[in-house]
């Protein structure tokens, strides 16, 4: 009979005397950084600063007892099974999954990946407790395995981030538009802010003098469609008539030999710094360094754009994707077709003249913090939770 293992979390029976409100469920979220994990930590922290004490327990798939989680605490419970056999880690925790909520009986359940979609479908509809998945973007924009599919359709509410990523994940695999619900991303004011380029950054990187373009992302083959190698090809014609530019590319991956040849087979070497990856409590006096943030991309949302507008800096997207929703549709940044390097340098140049509003810093900022910070987000959060307790 498999059992948690020790150390992984209190034991279940110890927790039969506290109500449990919520139950999420996730792959990894302290075990790495990216768009999704930030998403998750934004949950996290608009729960916890709920008027109504709401208490959860927390599955992970892929994280450990050891990593770093500042979320502990009477509101929430974390439960760990990370193990050398991803199967065996698996197994375990749909055993303490199952116990669980037997026991306790939670309101809600939430899934925090399509992937984990069917294990939480299946125990939730066996049980009978309504449960909520949480897509993002690409992952639920081709058509999915039958039973992925399947959970989402009978599920009471799938989230996602976007209208495009509610559009296209509607159209692939034929869910009712209406079960989607939108919850956008969200940027934190406080920790994001503007301010003067900082020196020894400027010194490291030498960037002096330079009108600075700049991209945070990752630099993996599978995801050459951040526009990387786009903002490249768009260096010469924007060099023209801004002799001092440089792109600053902050991130790593197996795709940055290819792109480091690309620049130098066009000539702009010297304009591209590889910065290598940043850790999230130093991108804020990176994103100071940047004139302009450029990601030319396909994105389900795009954070990025959101954390340098609170820094006061102006952004360019593509323009068939869920940019739209940060930018509103343009109103905050310049969209352009994504793999189009002519298109880009124009839009570049137009910014790095700094005629339009949206080069307004503060304008810009105090718009994307209106709509996008952390108490319009817990608003909306608050909303939703209100709409789920309605379905009881």
């Amino acid at each position: 009979m498999l059992t948690p293992q020790v150390g992984e979390n209190i034991g279940l029976s110890q927790q039969l005397t506290t109500q449990v409100d919520h139950v999420f469920v996730f792959l990894e979220i302290f075990s790495c950084e990216g768009g999704i994990q930030s998403y998750v930590k934004d949950v996290f922290q608009a729960y916890l600063e709920s008027s109504k004490p709401l208490r959860a327990e927390v599955f992970i798939l892929r994280d450990t007892p050891g990593c770093t989680n500042p979320f502990e605490s009477d509101r929430f419970k974390f439960h760990y099974f990370k193990t050398t056999s991803p199967l065996l880690g698996r197994v375990r925790m749909t055993a303490a999954l199952f116990t669980h909520l037997i026991r306790q009986r939670p309101q809600h359940v939430f899934c925090g990946h399509v992937k984990l979609a069917p294990l939480v479908g299946m125990l939730c509809q066996f049980l009978g407790i309504p449960y909520t998945v949480m897509t993002y973007g690409k992952e639920v924009w081709e058509p999915l395995p039958k039973a992925m599919k399947s959970s989402l359709q009978k599920a009471a509410q799938v989230w996602t981030i976007s209208r495009y990523t509610r559009e296209v994940a509607c159209t692939v695999n034929n869910l009712n538009p209406v079960q989607v619900k939108i919850l956008p991303c969200a940027v934190d004011g406080d920790r994001l802010t503007p301010g003067q380029k900082p020196t020894t950054l400027l010194e490291r990187y030498g960037l002096q003098d330079a009108k600075v373009l700049m991209t945070v992302a990752r630099l993996w083959s599978g995801d050459i469609y951040k526009g990387v190698d786009i903002t490249i090809q768009a260096l010469p014609q924007i060099a023209e008539v801004f002799p001092e530019v440089k792109y600053l590319v902050i991130g790593r991956g197996d795709d940055q030999p290819r792109l480091a040849k690309l620049a130098k087979d066009l000539g702009v070497s010297d304009r591209v710094v590889f910065a290598g990856f940043v850790p999230t409590e130093e991108l804020v006096e990176h994103y100071r360094l940047a004139d302009a943030y450029i990601m030319p991309s396909q994105e389900g949302f795009g954070i990025v754009y959101l954390e340098a507008m609170a820094c006061g800096v102006p952004v360019l997207s593509g323009d068939a994707d869920g940019s739209a929703e940060p930018l509103l549709d343009g109103k905050l940044g310049w969209r352009v077709p994504h793999r189009d390097p002519k298109a880009v340098a124009v839009a570049c140049i137009e910014i790095l003249k700094g005629e339009d509003q949206r080069c307004d810093g503060q304008w810009l900022r105090e718009m994307a913090i209106a709509t996008f910070g952390m108490d319009a987000f817990q608003q909306r959060l608050q909303q939703e939770f209100l709409s789920l307790s309605k379905l009881l």
